[in-house]
């Protein structure tokens, strides 16, 4: 047979296989209908996985084994999406805890952030929230969690995300840890300044203070300079050290708010080695609630040890044409080689087709958790 004639033959194959795939979703969907009406779980992992061992077997060789394995992987994953999308349908897909708001109440919200007067995380709140909004500080990130989780702040300003650094490892574990929700962003541009007392000037400078990742993204800058380089827990620790002592010979990098809020001297502006550096904050409050115009959704779960696990979860986004815009993981504590992602993604919780996606991962995932949307 020439390729012309091989090629019609595998049309012909792919039309059959074509029609027994419809037949079979349709044939799902009296299975999705009983199981509305008896309210049974549209994942059954015992079932599916004798099914897979079953339909491997059919084959003649190995290969084709592997083969028949994946397509039927595939096939009924496709079964179980259907299955849920009629769930959601027929309205039987359950009412996600969140309550959707036209607006965030923060008319007389008190709000916590890490750090001190004049932190990264000040400039955010004040940012979101206005220059009159009631706030307080905490040394710690678990500090302000634990703030708003016991009621005695509305909010929290916590850093999640720098564009040169990377994530902040910590925030995502505590998203996790605590009952707490992300309800909005503010992305702040960092501009590192080399602050002084007033009156000082860069020949005076023997000993530099900051954040250990504040050094790092002004290495270039201070590569050129033979000063004694001091880590401090954040920038406004530093800016407060250098505003205490009234040294001269001290400098702190931190940013211009830190200098108007401790009155010192930018002797230098705009030192990072890159101009392009921003962070990302999230605002936390310890209700289930969203905006009704909120377009981001950020979750986190846990999968199965198991070849091809996190290609089935990410499917979910696929089939419901959802955008993913993020993935991190985490390790699992206490569970060796065993991860925890954390997914962004556009959507609201009111649409059906993030019901739908979230209602898979939640059957499908362990632990899975909504973070917020926002």
């Amino acid at each position: 047979m020439d390729l012309s004639e091989l090629r019609r033959k595998i049309d012909s194959i792919d039309e059959q296989i074509v029609s027994l795939y419809e037949e079979r979703m349709e044939v799902c969907g009296q299975v999705a209908e009983y199981k509305i009406n008896t309210g049974k779980k549209v994942f059954d992992r015992q079932r599916e996985a004798e099914k897979l061992t079953k339909a491997a077997a059919l084959a003649h060789n190995d290969f084709n084994a592997q083969g028949v394995k994946e397509l039927f992987e595939q096939i009924m994953s496709m079964s179980r999406k259907l299955q849920y999308q009629l769930l959601t349908e027929k309205g039987s897909q359950g009412k996600l805890p969140f309550i959707g708001v036209d607006e965030l109440d923060t008319r007389k919200a008190r709000v916590v952030f890490q750090g001190a007067e004049g932190a990264y995380s000040q400039a955010a709140m004040v940012s979101y929230f206005g220059d009159g909004v009631d706030s307080f500080h905490v040394d710690t990130f678990r500090d302000a969690m634990g703030a708003i989780e016991e009621g005695s702040a509305d909010f929290a300003v916590l850093p999640i995300e720098n564009s040169t650094a990377g994530i902040v490892n910590e925030i995502y574990d505590l998203l996790q840890e605590y009952e707490n929700y992300i309800v909005g962003e503010q992305i702040i541009k960092i501009e590192h300044c080399l602050l002084g007392v007033p009156g000082a000037v860069l020949e005076d400078i023997k000993t530099v203070y900051s954040h250990p990742q504040s050094l790092m993204q002004s290495g270039k800058y201070l590569a050129n300079h033979d000063w004694r380089q001091i880590s401090m827990q954040n920038n406004a620790f530093a800016a407060r050290k250098v505003a205490q002592d009234q040294d001269r010979t001290q400098g702190a990098i931190a940013g211009e708010y830190a200098a108007k809020v401790y009155g010192l001297h930018v002797l230098k502006k705009g030192i990072n080695n890159s101009e392009a550096n921003s962070t990302r904050f999230i605002i936390v409050t310890n209700q289930k609630i969203f905006r009704k115009d909120a377009k981001k959704i950020s979750i986190c779960f846990e999968i199965p040890h198991e070849s091809g696990s996190l290609y089935h979860m990410l499917s979910h986004f696929i089939y419901n044409r959802l955008n993913m815009t993020k993935i991190e993981s985490r390790p699992v504590e206490d569970r060796n080689w065993e991860y925890r992602f954390f997914i962004d993604f556009e959507g609201n919780l009111a649409q059906s087709a993030v019901k739908n996606a979230l209602r898979g991962l939640r059957e499908e995932a362990r632990n899975m958790k909504i973070l917020g949307n926002y």
